[in-house]
């Protein structure tokens, strides 16, 4: 059986989005990463938005944020969870005034002293909540694109603070929009705010998506390999010739004999960098791993590796086996695992 793969065989395949089974796991864990991940972009995109009160919106689309993950920090500032967005929309209309005129449900408010006037595209609408928006930790890694409805609900958590209702909707919080433009006061009222959501991180590597997928992977190997393999989690190999007295680390070690396969898990649904340094030495660590007549594989998946095209050909490249997440191809793993260890 052949188990090296180029990038378009192991896209062939990927899942690139949680399995059904982790979502809740992920929910938990995956809204906070992304936040802090994309708070400076967020931070210029209010920056740069400081000439009209919907100026943002432009700004967003070329930014590249995706509109779910631009209100989810929103909410995040403005402390408006999910309960009271499913109160506004139960009770919307009886917040909300109709403009005599265009017969429109409208947010009146207040920007830069002047009064201004939205009227809604989408609202009132049934079933308002995090699920409709997008906001919780499964669909934060699914980029939604700016629509009516997200339109609405940014001018709400922007400029709610200012309206004529703000009082009956629990939206004096809702004040970002007061500070559109301004870069002292919005470095500083974001990062502040933020320093509770970094707090809520603090030991919680437990919970890490890395962490998930990782045990994921061990616990469906542990069931279609020999009890007689020894497994290490976040293990060490001993090479001569490496620089680390303590051994090449791997996320999950495999030994029978003195035979020894490293394996290394990535699973990224947004862009991030792990997978190039993993790349960037994936070609010594093979070498090594080989004149020592051990072997090495990687489990590769979600759409931000696939997005760093480059790195996961060069992960591909430099691997014994490579896989994507699935049981089914972790049968494929584990059949690679126990013909190199003789098992």
């Amino acid at each position: 059986m052949e188990y090296t793969r180029t990038i378009a065989e192991l896209e062939k395949h990927a899942v690139k989005w949680w399995p059904k089974e982790l979502e809740e796991t992920v929910a938990a864990a995956s809204v906070i990463p992304a936040l802090l991940a994309t708070q400076e972009q967020f931070i210029c995109i209010l920056k740069l938005s400081g000439t009209k009160p919907d100026q943002v919106f432009d700004v967003l689309s070329a930014s590249g944020m995706s509109a779910n993950l631009f209100l989810k920090h929103l909410a995040v500032l403005a402390d408006y969870g999910g309960e009271l967005i499913k109160r506004i929309g139960r009770e919307f209309s009886s917040t909300f005034e109709m403009d005599s005129h265009s017969k429109k449900i409208v947010l009146r408010y207040i920007f830069k002293e002047e009064s201004h006037t939205y009227e809604f595209q989408a609202l009132p609408v049934k079933g308002l909540g995090n699920p409709k928006l997008k906001l919780d930790g499964v669909a934060i890694a699914k980029p939604q694109s700016m629509s009516p409805l997200f339109r609405d609900m940014v001018m709400i958590l922007m400029h709610g603070a200012t309206s004529d209702v703000a009082h009956l909707a629990a939206l004096e919080k809702c004040e970002i929009g007061t500070l559109l433009g301004d870069e002292i006061a919005i470095d500083r009222y974001v990062k502040e705010k933020y320093l509770h959501v970094s707090r809520i991180t603090t030991g919680a590597s437990a919970n890490h998506l890395g962490q998930i997928a990782q045990t994921w992977v061990l616990e469906t190997l542990r069931k279609l390999i020999p009890d007689h393999v020894v497994i290490h989690r976040n293990g060490t190999i001993k090479l001569k010739g490496h620089d680390k007295s303590a051994g090449m680390p791997f996320d999950i070690v495999f030994e029978h004999g003195e035979a020894k396969v490293g394996l290394e898990v990535s699973f990224q649904v947004t862009t991030n960098s792990v997978i190039e340094r993993k790349a960037g030495l994936a070609k010594d660590r093979q070498l090594l791993m080989h004149k020592h007549g051990y072997h090495i594989a990687y489990v590769v998946d979600g759409a931000g590796n696939f997005q760093r095209s480059s790195a996961v050909g060069t992960l591909c490249k430099f691997s014994d086996c490579t896989v994507a997440y699935s049981s089914s191809e972790m049968a494929v793993l584990a059949k690679f695992i126990i013909e190199k260890l003789n098992a």
